[in-house]
């Protein structure tokens, strides 16, 4: 058995992540109403009157048995319970994906919120990881603009909340089961600027859109400056390579415009 993480160990990079994350503070007449039922996170609209308070009294004895592998899938199945529960009546929606590190006011953060916005007006809910950076300024461009704004949070090694500008979140311990979520629920990809974590959901949406497991799913690369070393990697060395195949390569979709995202995703729905 792994041994538990020592917080004192953890490698550089991951204090580094943490240290380059900077949430946005509300403005101060903003509404600030939220509530926490079981993992969930309900903001602004979102909140209803009333409490679901449904724990389970603890009894005193040996609890040996909550990290017993029998014991995890009950807690694996929790989550996808809840998930689907929480997520199978939100609007359309799309998948944003994009750096925790990004800092508000910068470029790429601002067109995260421009990007949030239209898909909101366009009438599709946003889902993104509910972190800080981009997933922040999408959530925001979503949530100033009308929309359903949803946030899909991970337990880390260091604490990261659910950013501000969810109105309807879920905290995850598994990332397979949060990724279910985010392919489960949406209509597209949108990948912008990130580090590795936005590398892992992109390929793993090109590999079920390619393995035919999600049909008529488009990936949406925003950032061309950004992603065209990519790019041409895959064409003049996977390809060239025979590892994947020209089809394979018309799976992505690039763009700087936030309009003609939102064309690409209504053009898919058509068929």
């Amino acid at each position: 058995m792994a041994s538990s993480i020592d917080p004192d160990r953890l490698p550089e990079a991951t204090h580094r992540l943490a240290e380059d994350q900077a949430p946005e503070q509300p403005a101060p007449d903003a509404d600030t109403r939220e509530k926490q039922r079981g993992p969930v996170t309900l903001r602004r609209r979102q909140v209803q009157a009333g409490t679901t308070d449904q724990r389970l009294l603890d009894t005193r004895g040996p609890s040996d048995w909550v990290h017993t592998d029998p014991w995890r899938v009950l807690r694996i199945q929790s989550e996808f319970v809840e998930g689907f529960g929480l997520l199978a009546e939100i609007p359309k929606a799309v998948s944003v994906f994009g750096s925790a590190r990004t800092k508000p006011g910068s470029p790429e953060y601002l067109a995260g919120e421009q990007l949030g916005s239209a898909l909101a007006r366009a009438g599709y809910a946003v889902i993104t990881g509910g972190g800080p950076g981009i997933m922040e300024a999408v959530n925001k461009g979503t949530c100033q603009a009308g929309g359903t704004s949803v946030g899909l949070g991970i337990e880390l090694p260091f604490e990261q909340r659910i950013n501000d500008w969810v109105d309807i979140g879920i905290n995850f311990r598994y990332f397979f089961a949060r990724k279910t979520m985010f392919v489960k629920y949406a209509q597209a990809f949108v990948v912008m600027p990130g580090g590795f974590g936005t590398l892992d959901e992109l390929f793993e949406a090109l590999t079920l859109v390619q393995t035919g497991k999600v049909t008529s799913f488009p990936v949406v690369l925003f950032g061309t400056a950004y992603w065209s070393g990519l790019v041409d990697w895959i064409r003049a060395t996977l390809l060239a390579e025979g590892k994947v195949n020209e089809a394979d390569l018309e799976l992505l979709q690039l763009s700087d415009d936030v309009d003609e995202v939102v064309d690409i995703i209504r053009d898919s729905e058509r068929g």
